[in-house]
């Protein structure tokens, strides 16, 4: 959940995502990755960038996982291999489900992702460049608006 919240990757990137993406070979937590074409939608190759806060949750899933093959799958299957994106999805939604978030699925990270730097005052084409959309267009799709940011857009003048 929070690799989805804090990189904006859709539920086929995180699926593709192998151990030795975010882990470099001494097993220390990177800063970026690159996403190669086959592990994207658009089968476009795209940086990944890691903060802080999920440097620090992945250092202490890699005590958890304890792997040592760079090829592993990052997230692993009940089969013990990587999940198919449909798999993923799934997962999310099961988890939403569960914790009652009925409306929520595997693209909410990623909208909130997006959303919340847009509100911090990130640029579009920023955002999209993160996001792996061609289109600055797409990329404003994602930016949520309700009521309490259109007050506090009003206050500005």
């Amino acid at each position: 959940m929070q690799f989805s919240l804090y990189t904006g990757l859709r539920a086929k990137e995180l699926a593709a995502l192998r151990i030795s993406d975010v882990y470099d070979t001494e097993g220390a937590v990177r800063t970026q990755f690159t996403l190669s074409k086959s592990q994207t939608k658009g089968s476009r190759a795209r940086t990944v960038f890691i903060n802080k806060q999920l440097t620090q949750q992945f250092a202490a899933y890699s005590k958890w996982r304890h792997c040592s093959d760079s090829n592993a799958p990052l997230f692993r299957s009940q089969k013990v291999g990587h999940f198919s994106a449909n798999t993923m999805c799934q997962l999310f939604i099961n988890i939403f489900h569960a914790s009652g978030l009925q409306s929520a699925s595997s693209h909410s990270g990623r909208r909130t992702f997006i959303t919340r730097l847009a509100n911090k005052g990130v640029g579009v084409r920023v955002l999209a460049a993160l996001a792996g959309h061609s289109s600055i267009a797409v990329a404003q799709l994602y930016i949520d608006v309700n009521d309490a940011k259109l007050a506090n857009a009003v206050e500005l003048l």
